[in-house]
């Protein structure tokens, strides 16, 4: 007998130890807004630690929260190493859009950069997004 009680205080124990861990997903959605939106997927990319002369294209992903088209005007990165790429055509509500980012990795060490986009999004004609990582040195050849 007790040998059945203490298994099934275990199994409740382990039950509700596992039920506690259990990470809920946070399923926070963006509000609609009228006029144009403009809701980043992330508004940092971590390139980490990465190779000298590495790919430096990275993305950051949005979406057009709003009602009415997304135009997004300008792009400019914080210097001449931090190269946006703009969408040309206006994103309609609902609909995803990228601006991409190369970084020029040419540069050893570590970076923070910043872009700044200008757009007709409602309530926030600018946003400024980041990117940070290190660059590595070439390894010395022996």
């Amino acid at each position: 007998m007790k040998k059945i009680i203490l298994f099934v205080m275990l199994a409740v124990a382990g039950v509700t130890a596992s039920n506690a861990q259990s990470a809920k997903k946070a399923t926070t959605k963006a509000a609609k807004v009228q006029g144009a939106g403009m809701v980043f997927e992330n508004e940092t990319i971590d390139y980490g630690t990465i190779a000298h002369n590495a790919d430096g294209n990275r993305q950051f992903v949005f979406v057009n929260n709003g009602t009415k088209p997304l135009i997004i005007t300008n792009t400019q990165g914080s210097c001449g190493c931090t190269v946006p790429t703009t969408p040309k055509e206006p994103i309609a509500p609902g609909a995803k859009g990228i601006i991409g980012v190369k970084y020029a990795t040419d540069r050893v060490g570590a970076f923070t950069k910043t872009v700044t986009v200008t757009s007709n999004a409602e309530g926030q004609p600018t946003k400024t997004l980041t990117i940070k990582g290190t660059v590595l040195p070439d390894p010395v050849k022996s």
